[in-house]
């Protein structure tokens, strides 16, 4: 059975930075994409980055780009989100999702997703 974890969320102040965690178990993802997600209270959930473990090629969206980095350790089987700069509207929980099948980093954003941690919370403050 697969399993998604996701860490190191917490309360921050706007500028400060973050770094997320997201640790697989049950499989390997090494021939795999995993994206990183985050729903705000009222929002819908909404695409934040991706990254290929073979070749680490990295997807982000436009609303963070320059400001969060995805990288991955295949040792590990874990993903991570560096977040820097944080903002007040960068607050969310954040979740990592992974498909079932092989899909590229591009296709994350737009694909249904078999595998989602539950989440961990960033509340930035201004």
């Amino acid at each position: 059975q697969v399993h998604l974890e996701e860490s190191g969320g917490g309360l921050v102040q706007a500028g400060d930075s973050l770094r997320l965690s997201c640790t697989a178990s049950g499989r390997a993802f090494s021939r795999n994409a995993m994206g990183w997600f985050r729903q705000a209270p009222g929002k819908e959930r909404e695409f934040v980055a991706s990254i290929q473990f073979h070749g680490g090629f990295t997807y982000y969206s436009d609303s963070v780009k320059g400001r969060f980095t995805v990288s991955r350790d295949s040792a590990k089987n874990t993903v991570y989100l560096r977040m820097n700069n944080l903002k007040p509207e960068d607050s969310a929980v954040y979740f990592c999702a992974a498909p079932e099948g092989v899909l590229g980093a591009y296709e994350i954003e737009s694909h249904s997703l078999d595998y989602w941690g539950k989440g961990t919370l960033v509340t930035v403050s201004s």
